[in-house]
């Protein structure tokens, strides 16, 4: 295993760094977070067209740049260290890798060269807030008890004249109120033979409406959608068939023929787990380059407060608090790195990296003194990035508790053969003799 960065991977860092160290300020990223998208398009298409960033991952013949996932997890280690809201982890990193691995020939020619040059977006729309457990980070997603279930929860879909249509609401949606294509899992085949499916919606679809919601991150929008009978396309295709009289009541049932997942839950269901693998390494090292930079922020601010006529910094007490950060952040940059050279490991990998962010938010609030604690401050911005992820791909305890179920470092023991009860041991009883 060769762990050096190639000259190809450092020049693409420092240019995406210089991009965004002149146009992701503090307040730049505020603004851009409250526009209507919630990120700057401009930029988007800037990162897309001169450094093809939503492509890095995507194979060439389909338009990308044909990089590994590991050089898309090293650009996003810059993105996380100014925490650029921007459509990136949404389509990416959610989207594109479930319609290269599920859709069909056509399908992919079709939406993937225009997800690679940005100017098509799509996020993924997983029914409650289960999309930690949907994509397999905090739990088995073999069962889809996340997406509901039957015909109560989640979103619905039933066959309907050769097309499919689908109800329901998700009212968690990455980047959900403004991208211009959904992902939406949705159960078919009725009750009895219930499967989750992804399918296709297109922005404008009759009856599809969505809403922006409010957040604790800004810099990670969410949208409502609401699903009210809107036509959608299967990805894969219908290559496992519409059953008649498959399903309960409404008839419509999806046969077992496999192709390329459209037509078969357990791909599907594979497909999210092993884009969920990818999604950890990608959030592993955004993690690390915001707990970078909030640390890097701080050591520069205790060189400057002074208290008692000398910088905070030269405190004993103060060396301490952040050496033991910068211990925190290298490990957790050191795990992100192996992650994005195996994604197997970034369940583990994400957990360590967002334990480092929350702590190192959180010493850096408590360190800028009074000012720190208002929470206009920029540190707030760090704190409320790790508290966002945590909820939204944790929490750590479970990811680490998933990974360790997964490597059976806790598999039960063999019970042992019960031994035959003893007799008692005589008790030897003192007897007072009368003299």
């Amino acid at each position: 295993m060769d762990a050096a960065f190639t000259a190809e991977q450092d020049e693409m860092r420092r240019t995406l760094r210089e991009i965004l160290g002149k146009r992701c300020g503090p307040d730049e990223v505020k603004a851009a977070a409250r526009t209507a998208a919630g990120h700057d398009r401009a930029l988007w298409q800037q990162l897309a067209q001169q450094l093809g960033l939503p492509g890095i991952a995507v194979a060439e013949e389909y338009g990308g740049v044909g990089c590994t996932p590991a050089d898309l997890a090293l650009a996003c280690e810059e993105t996380g260290r100014v925490l650029l809201p921007s459509p990136l982890l949404a389509t990416a990193v959610l989207a594109a890798p479930l319609v290269n691995a599920l859709g069909t020939g056509a399908q992919r020619s079709a939406l993937l060269p225009p997800l690679a040059a940005g100017g098509l977006t799509a996020a993924l729309a997983v029914p409650g807030p289960a999309l930690a457990t949907a994509l397999a980070l905090t739990g088995d997603n073999s069962g889809g008890d996340w997406a509901g279930g039957g015909r109560a929860g989640g979103v619905q879909a039933r066959a309907v004249d050769g097309g499919w249509r689908l109800y329901g609401e998700v009212a968690q949606v990455l980047d959900g109120h403004s991208a211009s294509l959904l992902l939406v899992a949705a159960h078919a085949g009725g009750f009895a033979r219930s499967r989750t499916l992804l399918f296709l919606v297109r922005e404008g679809a009759p009856g599809l409406v969505r809403s922006r919601q409010a957040t604790l991150d800004e810099t990670r929008p969410q949208g409502r959608i609401q699903l009210r009978d809107v036509e959608a396309e299967l990805l894969g295709g219908e290559t496992g068939g519409v059953g008649v009289g498959d399903g309960v009541g409404d008839g419509a049932g999806v046969g077992e023929g496999g192709g390329n997942g459209g037509g078969n839950g357990g791909d599907v269901l594979a497909a999210l787990a092993a884009a969920g693998r990818g999604v950890a390494a990608v959030l592993a090292a955004e993690a690390v380059g915001a707990a970078g930079q909030a640390l890097a922020r701080t050591v520069e601010y205790v060189q400057q407060r002074e208290q008692f006529g000398r910088a905070i910094g030269s405190f004993q007490a103060v060396k301490h608090r952040l050496a033991d950060l910068y211990v925190q952040v290298q490990a957790a940059r050191s795990a992100a790195y192996y992650a994005a050279w195996d994604p197997a490991q970034g369940g583990l990998a994400l957990a360590q990296a967002l334990e480092a962010l929350r702590m190192t938010a959180g010493e850096a609030i408590q360190l800028h003194g009074g000012i720190g604690f208002t929470w206009e401050h920029d540190a707030h911005l760090y704190f409320k990035r790790a508290a966002a992820d945590e909820l939204l791909f944790g929490p750590v305890h479970r990811l680490r508790a998933h990974a360790a179920d997964e490597a059976g470092l806790f598999a039960p023991t063999a019970p042992t053969a019960p031994t035959a009860p003893t007799a008692p041991a005589p008790r030897n009883e003192k007897r007072e003799v009368a003299a």
